[in-house]
């Protein structure tokens, strides 16, 4: 079959000074956005960590390996339009966060969840004032209104960049909760990622795993560990 990804059309990605902030060039030529903005990047450290996704293509490029371009594209030419919707969009994962939906049976199954999940609920409520009501299973539990203000202001408080990963792990984690926990530098990606699909983890264990939803996992594994590299290159 016809490999139909674009080819390698460059040699070398390197991060690069832009004004005050940084770029990525790709034979000295900058990246620009789907909307042709300039590549404007915050810290070197995301520029760095930019250009070696780029630098680890092959002979052809693998566009949906390119999560931290994807990532900025959508900081750059959406995140600005949009913040207050994303906002909105936090609250809303906060109404049905994973980490409050605890489960019923077995025990050590609830230990489990709770051991890993009520530290990052608490730490929510200490820090950030968004203190959320758990619930056994699936079933609905209302969330205080001064909660998912909390939630909500926290998120417009944070730049273009931030907001855009809080709001992509809030998706990839199903949780308001650990995207904070990991936007404020509280748990690895990784981590908060594992505690994510502890249930999963749990199941597998015990009952086997079909290969499909093993490679669903492991796709979004490597989502978390991008999510990670993204995080750590804003810190610098």
């Amino acid at each position: 079959m016809t490999d139909a990804r674009p080819k390698r059309f460059y040699k070398v990605a390197a991060a690069e000074r832009l004004g005050d902030g940084w770029t990525v060039a790709l034979d000295g030529r900058t990246i620009k956005t789907p909307e042709r903005a300039a590549m404007a990047l915050p810290t070197r450290g995301l520029a760095e960590a930019i250009a070696a996704e780029w630098d680890a293509q092959g002979a052809q490029i693998d566009l949906l390996n390119l999560h931290l371009t994807r990532l900025t594209n959508v900081a750059i030419d959406r995140t600005p339009e949009v913040r207050d919707a994303m906002a909105d969009e936090v609250a809303r994962f906060c109404e049905t966060d994973l980490i409050c939906h605890v489960a019923e049976e077995p025990e050590d199954l609830v230990a489990l969840e709770e051991g890993h999940w009520a530290p990052v609920r608490d730490w929510a409520g200490d820090v950030l004032g968004v203190i959320l009501v758990t619930t056994e299973g699936v079933r609905a539990a209302p969330q205080p209104d001064a909660s998912l203000e909390a939630a909500r202001d926290y998120a417009l408080s944070l730049d273009n960049f931030r907001l855009t990963g809080l709001v992509f792990a809030c998706a990839l984690y199903g949780s308001a909760l650990l995207a904070m926990g990991v936007c404020e530098g509280a748990l690895a990606a990784e981590e908060a990622f594992e505690m994510s699909v502890l249930d999963q983890t749990w199941q597998a264990a015990r009952w086997g795993e079909d290969e499909g939803s093993a490679a669903a996992i492991e796709a979004k594994r490597e989502e978390a560990r991008a999510l990670g590299r993204w995080f750590r290159g804003l810190a610098g």
